[in-house]
């Protein structure tokens, strides 16, 4: 047995690190977070400083059990969990549970996986540092207060599904997002004439070569630039002067967490979420540093690795030591930025992490190389025929310096330089003219934002750290606030002028494709209107300054200049009554937009949100004839819909014919536009126009469907078919859906392997229900970690017994369903209670009455 146990938080770690420390250390996995929040009522007692109710979940009992007998067994327990603010706490919390105590017990840190750096940290330990415990515990409790208490606010107020939530940080992401799109929805685009002439001279070989020229600024109206063109007929072209300026590029710092995402973004087309896993995988096997940083400095250590490989690969004259500093003060500048653990290492064998990897390579070493330097050359040309001038700009590189390693990409916000080389030029010389273009070019709305761009912008505006930009971006994509999709471009007209070498003006109509885009992130009608309702009751919260200032409270409870007890207190108790006040004054938010009236019916046509998205509808519920109700399609929003988009909803079901004597129609449904034949439902696939799809085309449809869904076996006389969905290959036989392993070959399922898998399930299914109630639709069933309750399509924990005691699984067999079901209102409340429709219409006349009344006395 090993005298010392250390704990890390990932088992990949704990396998290079043991290799390190060799036979005196057991290295093991804590696999995260091993406590968190109680989840009843809410996990923080509010009268007592906020003081929070930890517990360990049950997927973490058997690590949190098997850690305690290997910590009492163990002569000393190191924590070595990661080195941010999360890490610490993990530490702490292992300290609460393992009952170590934190004024003695040893804490490590290191920065990468090597056999120096962790040496040098057991050699140097230091205590649990509560300072950044309490910065995490304030993050983590003020994260939960909030969520808490406003999620309950939007399914009051705005319906829909349980799934709604709002967040401090997640909400203000959705804001940027929003605000972005309107501004795009409320754009409209101005064209202008831009002048570009293109000339020939003499290179050095005496060759001829051509060049460009831009004329005067931007002419806003198409007869501007024809009366232009018009002023240059025949005219001469003579270089007035010719200016050379030399002109530098210095490479940019290395990776912090954000730089690498929005770069990886850029370059390798990654989101945000795959960047951090293979940077995490990177880490873990000690091949970078530590991936969760807003540091950009580079240790001593470091700087003389970068220095020797520079020197060997590339020549002392291309070494340039650098030391950056950061803009944000509270980055941790005892941290390092991303870089590699060994700059001799230029790539990775696993192919999951190369590209990352290499690209981190990349910048660090290009980071302390020389600049680049250019030599700029802008030449003045002089039009005979008129006062204005013309402008060559052309580039040339004397030097590469570290763009022979690495150039950093741009986002599309920002001008990209396209300034090419120039022949040499001289004042005085008179130039050949070739041919002379106005081109009509619109202005454009602000991109839609990337993953990247976003994290970016949130970094700007100091909301959120390294460890919360991709869980936030993945939580309202996961809460259907936003979308991450491609959008397809529209057709447009551009008018070209043209004045050629014969001196004759022209003009040419092209068609340009503008405005698509690829993974931006889109809001959704729900996104929307959830943020206009938090801006209107809850603009605090929506404020980014605000929440910026949070995150720097954070930072000084992290240095200890600040309680974490008082400033929660700060926040809480106004918030709390803006919970309160909105919960009994706020209206409904639908999100509602008036389209126009319908002819046919005179009634109104309205796009809101309804209880399973958005749609349209004509008519109110209060009249006498039902409302006609309409859902969107997927690329349609209530903001931006027509009144001709909207009729155009209505005309579905739209019946197409018949076919096996039986009426075939399309139509929309909760889960897709679908095709219907009698009682058969069959989707269709996506790029199909319902209102222009034909009867062959959908009899086609459905023949595949048919075929797919064809019986290749039977089973006790039962039809067996086949398939492929979200988790791979299937068979599906009386109902029940059975994954197809990977031994099987699925192309070739003999009926000895149909026999085998639908027996191997039975078997498994007949060992899955300890107990059920059917028409309750209440199961009892034995999970990975033991018996829980299925209640309609929820998993919940089993209760225990009076004595505190789990139930075992003889003793669920003869449970009382009152018994399950006390259990379940515990965890679900109201579940059993009946659903009755208020009659909100009379209770409006109700109230409304007395001021009625007050007014006639008057």
């Amino acid at each position: 047995m090993a005298k010392n146990l250390l704990i890390v938080e990932s088992p990949a770690k704990a396998k290079t690190i043991e290799k390190i420390l060799g036979s005196d250390f057991e290295v093991k996995s804590c696999y995260g977070h091993i406590r968190d929040l109680e989840k009843d009522d809410m996990g923080i007692d509010v009268n007592n400083q906020y003081q929070p109710r930890y517990i360990v979940p049950d997927d973490k009992e058997r690590v949190v059990k098997e850690l305690r007998q290997l910590a009492k067994k163990a002569d000393e327990v190191w924590l070595a969990s990661d080195e941010d603010r999360e890490g610490e706490s993990i530490s702490w919390h292992l300290s609460e549970v393992l009952g170590l105590d934190p004024k003695t017990t040893k804490r490590i840190v290191f920065h990468e996986i090597t056999a120096p750096a962790i040496k040098k940290a057991v050699a140097q330990p230091r205590l649990i540092n509560m300072n950044l415990v309490n910065a995490q515990q304030a993050r983590r409790v003020l994260d939960r207060l909030v969520g808490f208490e406003l999620s309950p606010v939007l399914w009051r107020k705005i319906g829909m599904q349980r799934s709604l939530s709002a967040g401090r940080v997640q909400s203000v992401a959705v804001r940027l997002i929003v605000e972005r799109e309107r501004e795009i929805n409320h754009f409209i685009p101005e064209s202008s004439y831009k002048i570009e002439a293109l000339f020939a001279a003499k290179d050095i070989h005496n060759r001829a070569v051509s060049f460009k020229a831009e004329g005067p600024s931007k002419l806003n109206t198409q007869e501007a630039a024809a009366s232009f063109l018009n002023s240059c007929k025949n005219a001469a072209y003579k270089v007035l002067d010719v200016t050379v300026k030399p002109a530098k590029r210095s490479p940019a710092a290395p990776f912090t967490t954000s730089t690498l995402q929005q770069e990886a973004s850029r370059k390798l087309g990654y989101g945000v979420s795959k960047t951090m896993l293979l940077a995490q995988k990177l880490y873990e096997s000690g091949k970078i540093t530590y991936m969760r940083t807003d540091s950009i400095n580079l240790s001593d250590t470091a700087m003389a690795d970068i220095r020797k490989e520079i020197d060997s690969s590339y020549g002392n004259n291309y070494y340039q030591p650098r030391k950056y500093k950061n803009k944000n003060e509270s980055a941790q500048e005892a941290h390092e930025a991303i870089r590699p653990t060994y700059m001799n290492n230029r790539t990775v064998a696993d192919e999951d992490t190369r590209k990352l990897y290499e690209l981190i390579w990349r910048r660090t070493i290009a980071s302390q190389m020389s600049d680049a330097e250019f030599e700029k050359t802008v030449a003045k040309i002089d039009i005979s025929t008129n006062k204005e001038t013309l402008t060559a700009t052309g580039e040339v590189m004397k030097f590469d310096g570290f763009l022979k390693v690495y150039l950093e990409g741009k986002d599309e916000e920002d001008e990209e330089d396209n300034e090419g080389m120039l022949p040499p030029l001289s004042a005085g010389q008179v130039l050949d003219f070739r041919e002379m273009m106005a081109t009509e070019k619109f202005t454009r709305a602000a991109p839609r934002y990337t993953e990247a761009s976003l994290v970016k912008k949130l970094e700007e505006l100091g909301i959120g750290r390294p460890s919360t930009y991709a869980p936030t971006i993945s939580t309202i994509i996961k809460r259907n606030y936003v979308e991450k999709r491609d959008k397809e471009g529209t057709k447009r007209q551009v008018n070209i002028l043209r004045l050629n070498a014969q001196q004759e003006v022209s003009k040419e109509i092209l068609t340009e494709n503008t405005g698509a885009e690829k993974a931006k992130l889109f809001p959704t009608d729900l996104g929307m209107v959830v943020t206009d309702f938090l801006k209107q009751h809850f603009s605090k919260v929506m404020d980014f300054g605000f929440t910026a200032r949070i995150e720097e409270e954070f930072d000084e409870i992290a240095e200890g200049k600040t309680r974490w007890s008082s400033m929660i207190d700060q926040f809480y108790k106004p918030f709390h009554e803006n919970i309160e006040h909105t919960l009994e004054n706020a209206e409904r938010a639908k999100g509602e937009r008036e389209l126009g009236i319908d002819e046919a019916s005179g009634k109104k046509v309205i796009a809101r949100m309804g209880r399973y998205g958005p749609m349209v509808q004509i008519g109110h519920v209060e009249d006498e004839e039902k409302p006609r109700f309409a859902k969107l399609k997927a690329d349609q929003s209530i903001e931006t819909i027509t009144m001709e988009e909207a009729m155009e909803l209505f005309a579905l079901p739209r019946v197409l014919g018949t076919y096996e004597d039986q009426e075939l129609s399309v139509n929309v449904g909760r889960f897709g536009p679908y095709i219907k034949l009698g009682d058969q439902f069959i989707s269709i696939p996506k790029g199909e126009d319902l209102h222009t799809i034909e009867l062959d085309r959908a009899i086609e449809l459905l023949q595949e469907k048919q075929q797919a869904d064809a019986p290749v076996a039977f089973y006790n006389e039962l039809p067996v078919t086949k398939g492929k969905g979200r988790f791979g290959p299937f068979i599906k036989w009386n109902d029940m859906f059975i994954n197809i392993p990977r031994a099987y070959n699925f192309d070739t399922l003999s009926q000895q392997d149909i026999n085998e898998l639908i027996e191997k399930k039975m078997e498994k299914e007949a060992n899955r229900f300890i107990k059920q109630w059917p028409a309750e639709k209440i199961n009892i069933e034995n999970g990975r970690w033991g018996p829980f309750i299925r209640f309609n399509k929820k998993m919940l924990k089993m209760g225990r017994k009076a004595d505190g005691g789990k139930y075992t699984a003889e003793e669920l067999t003869d449970i009382d369903i009152e018994l399950v079901k006390k259990m379940i209102e515990e965890q679900v409340p109201n579940a059993f209670a009946k659903k009755t429709k208020a009659p909100a219409k009379k209770a409006a006349t109700k109230k409304a009455a007395p001021k009625k009344a007050a007014a006639k006395k008057k």
